[in-house]
């Protein structure tokens, strides 16, 4: 085997590992490993790692999906109008409704109120995951695809703030954290009106100011760069979702992504390692509690949601029927990424925790669930091979008189 062949074969490697997305559930599948054969040396490794991974690294996963936010509701983007941007964010807000309520619900009914703080876990969807769900049902130009994704970007806009308000990590301090963010912004006001056209001073001036300003407020520092991205230089009008611009656009916040996008899935890799580890006899009440309140509420939440969007006068994207919306809704069941960050924000280390997280990494299932729901409804390339066989059986038969 050649070096230049095997070169190739590594960088082939490397491009599907990124595309896929696949870094993040080889770290959890190590942590799982890891945790289950030798669970004393992993936990001194998850105790040591946690802060640095989870309140410092994560900000660029965050600043990243904060970046798709700013991009949707620009002019000309998918979420610019009224119009646009209703019904996404009504389906997103029954993705986190149903959910939310099925959580608390089976709590109540369980008699598990200790895992009540726990109601955001089951709200979040996971953009990437789902979206390759979708994929291998839909092709790219399918309306639902767009539909899905513009679902998750609302959905992660509120699970920020979902975050923000409901999961401090210490006491809050709002007025610290207004002085500080004020100083923040002015920061980048200034740079923004210098006309500063790289992303790297954003970051070292007001977005470290934001981190401390969350830090010191009592507030998540993860999402520091969320209230900086929008300050970021970009283009007047967004072409839109699935449009290829030749050249590609070099202002500052499609290069932070362009520059973000390969280490922030290293760190997705490191997130898994270091949080994802939990001995598999935790599966407790609140696994199930999680991954019920995500199989059936996210569907759920988006159907009854979107039937009742469409009755006040919106309109579903052509080509999406109920079943499409169905599948759309069980995608979207995908919590893992999100829902496992919001699982350590919500309890401290401990059983609670560890069920809770049992769910999060469980709900990965949904992808499977999702092509079996398309292939029974014959949605998407399952009812292209049903109307293919039909469309042969028939020809058949006429042949045959």
């Amino acid at each position: 085997m050649s070096a230049r062949f095997l070169a190739w074969k590594l960088r082939d490697i490397r491009a599907h590992l990124i595309e896929y997305q696949l870094l993040l559930p080889i770290g959890a599948v190590g942590a799982l490993v890891w945790a289950n054969v030798a669970h004393a040396s992993y936990e001194r490794f998850a105790h040591a790692a946690h802060f640095f991974v989870n309140d410092i690294a994560m900000v660029f996963f965050f600043g990243i999906a904060a970046k798709e936010v700013v991009e949707a509701t620009t002019p000309g983007g998918a979420l610019s109008s009224w119009r646009q941007a209703s019904l996404p964010v009504v389906a997103a807000t029954g993705g986190m409704a149903g959910p939310a309520l099925i959580y608390v619900g089976l709590a109540f009914w369980l008699d598990r109120t200790d895992l009540l703080r726990g109601w955001a876990i089951p709200c979040a969807t996971d953009i990437a995951f789902s979206y390759l769900a979708a994929r291998a049902i839909f092709d790219a130009k399918h309306a639902a695809i767009p539909f899905l994704l513009l679902l998750a970007i609302a959905d992660d806009a509120l699970g920020l703030v979902i975050l923000a308000v409901f999961y401090p990590v210490g006491i809050v301090r709002l007025v610290d954290f207004a002085v500080i963010l004020g100083m923040a912004f002015g920061a980048a006001w200034w740079l923004r009106r210098r006309r500063t056209l790289s992303f790297w001073p954003y970051i070292a001036v007001p977005g470290i100011i934001s981190w401390i300003a969350l830090f010191r407020g009592g507030l998540h520092p993860a999402l520091a760069l969320v209230p900086i991205m929008p300050f970021l230089p970009h283009a007047a009008r967004d072409a839109g979702l699935f449009v290829d611009i030749e050249p590609a656009p070099r202002d500052a916040l499609n290069q932070f992504e362009h520059w973000w996008t390969i280490p922030v899935q290293i760190i997705l890799f490191f997130f898994g390692l270091v949080n994802a580890g939990v001995p598999l006899t935790s599966m407790g009440t609140g696994t199930w509690i999680v991954l019920i309140a995500l199989l059936v509420g996210k569907p759920v939440g988006i159907g009854l949601f979107t039937l009742g969007a469409v009755a006040a006068g919106l309109r579903v994207p052509e080509g999406v029927r109920w079943r499409e919306m169905l599948v759309v809704g069980v995608a979207a069941g995908i919590g893992f990424t999100v829902a496992l960050f919001f699982c350590t924000a919500a309890f401290r280390p401990g059983a609670r925790l560890d069920e809770a997280k049992m769910g999060a990494l469980l709900s990965f299932g949904a992808a499977i669930l999702t092509i079996v729901t398309a292939m029974v409804l014959r949605v998407g390339r399952f009812g292209k091979v049903a109307t293919s066989s039909s469309h042969h059986v028939h020809h058949r038969e006429h042949r045959e008189r």
